[in-house]
């Protein structure tokens, strides 16, 4: 029986993870506390608390440089810790003089990579803080879909480009599977599944871009994951994972749940 071998959160939207035992699904369908803040461009037009794409953020997408940072984000006090290696870039509360010293600290080290969407464009500086650190709402979709892989899938991939030890962080899944057949989860867009006691409807694969190509750890683009995907495995466009909904009601899901196809 497939079951949930992993789960993930994203504090803010492009930087590290937090790995979660147990993750809450909101009704709306997005997980509390993922994507609740994000680093956006001064030019961009969208208010602080609207959603946005993910090009007017400093993101893995522009700045693979951002993988060597660990974040330790505090849900309750609303307080952001940033680190690279034994250095701490800043520890701030999401008050208005923290959340500029938190800008300021990130810009300042984005400005410092060699691959980085700020050195060319001026107009894209001061860097702000967004988001009140509660609200999920910084997703690459919209609409706020959860991401699932199976681990199957991710061994193919693995195959397929030579490293064995390819991490599923690339990704920025949600839930990570096991117990499924390579692609599997692919074969599933358009019917309803179950994690534990919770529905979901999967609505849509889910796209790549060249966030994958950052190495979790180092922050080099070092592997060609786009390309593998649509050479080695004959994809018109490069896809993993899958883009999953609630059917209106959330709840808990845990490390260990069952997943089930239900249609």
């Amino acid at each position: 029986m497939p079951r949930v071998a992993a789960l993930y959160r994203y504090p803010v939207k492009g930087f590290t993870p937090e790995a979660c035992e147990v993750l809450t699904v909101l009704d709306e369908g997005r997980i509390a506390g993922d994507r609740v803040l994000g680093v956006r461009f001064a030019n961009s037009g969208a208010a602080d608390d609207a959603w946005s794409s993910k090009h007017e953020f400093v993101a893995l997408i522009n700045t693979p440089g951002l993988a060597r940072l660990r974040l330790r984000f505090d849900h309750r006090a609303l307080r952001l810790r940033i680190d690279l290696e034994e250095t701490i870039l800043i520890d701030d509360a999401l008050d208005d003089n923290g959340r500029a010293k938190i800008a300021a600290a990130i810009e300042k080290y984005v400005l410092q990579l060699d691959i980085n969407p700020l050195s060319a464009y001026p107009e894209r500086l001061p860097l702000r803080l967004v988001g009140d650190g509660i609200s999920p709402r910084y997703q690459d979709n919209e609409a706020g879909q959860i991401t699932l892989h199976g681990r199957e899938s991710l061994a193919a991939v693995a195959s397929a480009i030579g490293d064995a030890d390819l991490s599923e962080l690339r990704f920025r899944s949600n839930i990570a599977v096991e117990g499924l057949e390579a692609w599997e989860e692919q074969g599933w867009v358009g019917k309803k599944m179950s994690i534990g006691a919770l529905v979901f409807d999967v609505v849509t694969p889910k796209g790549r871009c060249l966030a994958t190509q950052a190495n979790p750890q180092t922050g080099e683009r070092d592997l060609p994951i786009l390309k593998t995907l649509t050479h080695a495995f004959h994809q018109q466009k490069p896809v993993f994972a899958i883009g999953i909904m609630t059917s209106g009601v959330g709840g808990l899901i845990h490390v260990g749940d069952k997943v089930r196809l239900l249609d």
